[in-house]
């Protein structure tokens, strides 16, 4: 009996990728660091200090120091704003998703690997009534990001249920990693420019094209 479902927030609930996208890349290429655009589509789920220190490692041989990672974040995060302004587009056929699991009487609870307020306060103004502030996890509120199974245990334990009481809805490789490991049956929709194949590798139970596609299947899951 499903009693949970556990929602990633962007390429889920948001068409936000490609902003945080050229977001990061935007703000390492004027860091002097390398990367390409598709890298931050693979990384997406982790915490902002891995992703900045896997690409420090790359470049530099190295970590990047504490200042470093605080002064990109808030860097990327800005720019972030930026192109987002004046609001992140709610994804097509998200809120037809939402709007059937709450019919179920069924558990929302957000598992993000975002730690920007600026994201997480529009839920309330484009999917009023459906969350709950006590059933979202962010980047703090965990030591690991995604691939890691923390993100989506905290989200079973902040809904009081078992691995087998829950979905999670993923559109990010490490994401279905991290819910996966977590026990949990996880579907992967690939609302980005990755393969299929990726999100397959990744551990996916199930795939779908995208929120619409899955709108019409999802009450199926329930049962």
């Amino acid at each position: 009996m499903i009693k949970a479902v556990l929602f990633d927030m962007d390429g889920v609930l948001y068409d936000s990728m490609p902003s945080h996208v050229r977001a990061w890349h935007e703000t390492m290429s004027q860091a002097g660091v390398s990367s390409s655009p598709e890298d931050f589509y693979l990384f997406e789920g982790r915490t902002g200090q891995s992703t900045i220190n896997i690409l420090f490692n790359r470049s530099f041989g190295k970590d990047a120091t504490p200042e470093e990672i605080e002064a990109l974040y808030a860097k990327k995060a800005q720019r972030f704003t930026e192109l987002e302004h004046p609001g992140s587009k709610p994804m097509p056929g998200a809120r037809e998703v939402l709007e059937k699991v709450k019919a179920a009487g069924i558990q929302r609870i957000i598992v993000t690997g975002s730690g920007q307020h600026s994201l997480i306060d529009k839920l309330d103004k484009n999917y009023p009534d459906f969350f709950d502030k006590d059933l979202m996890v962010t980047a703090y509120d965990v030591r690991h990001g995604k691939p890691h199974p923390e993100p989506y245990r905290m989200g079973l334990l902040k809904g009081n249920i078992l691995p087998e009481e829950a979905l999670v809805i993923e559109n990010a490789p490490l994401g279905v990693e991290s819910g996966r490991a977590a026990g949990i049956y996880t579907i992967a929709v690939n609302t980005g420019p990755l393969p299929d194949r990726v999100l397959w590798e990744a551990g996916a139970n199930a795939l779908y094209p995208s929120m619409l596609a899955l709108a019409k299947h999802i009450a199926a899951y329930f049962h």
